[in-house]
C-alpha cells in the first residue's frame, strides 16, 4: 500500500500553512500539490473524495464568495460539483492530507496528526 503523504495545499490559506507546519514539525516527507496552480482531473478529484469518505458537495467551501454568488442556490449532481471544483479549485476545502487510502480535511489541523498516527 502506498504510504506517501500528500497535501493539497493553498499557500494563501492560513489553515493550509498551519498544516504544512504540523507536517514539518512531525518530520514527514510530503508531496505538496498546489491544486489552485495545478488543478486535479475529474478522476483524481473523485478518488480524493472517496478517500475522504464524503459527498462532493461536502468538499465545497460554503464561505467562498464564488459559492455564495454562483452555486449556493443551485441543485447539482455529484458529478456537477466535481466539475465545478475543477473549474474553480478555490471552492475546495483545504488543506487535504492523504496517506495511503485515507484522507482528511485539516480543519482543524489537528486532524492531520490523527491521520498520521
Amino acid at each position: 500500500m502506498d504510504k506517501t503523504i500528500k497535501i493539497y495545499h493553498n499557500t494563501r490559506c492560513s489553515k493550509s500553512r498551519e498544516a504544512m507546519c504540523i507536517l514539518d514539525d512531525l518530520g514527514e516527507h510530503v508531496e505538496i500539490i498546489e491544486y489552485t496552480k495545478t488543478p486535479l482531473s475529474e478522476t483524481e478529484l473523485a478518488e480524493l473524495i472517496v478517500k475522504l469518505g464524503i459527498k462532493p458537495k461536502d468538499l465545497v467551501r460554503k464561505t467562498e464568495e464564488l459559492y455564495k454568488t454562483k452555486f449556493a442556490d443551485r441543485k447539482m449532481t455529484p458529478k456537477q460539483w466535481i466539475k465545478a471544483m475543477i473549474k474553480h479549485p478555490e471552492l475546495m476545502e483545504r488543506p487535504i492530507v492523504v496517506k495511503g487510502d485515507q484522507a482528511v480535511i485539516g480543519r482543524p489541523p489537528s486532524l492531520i496528526i490523527d491521520l498520521l498516527k
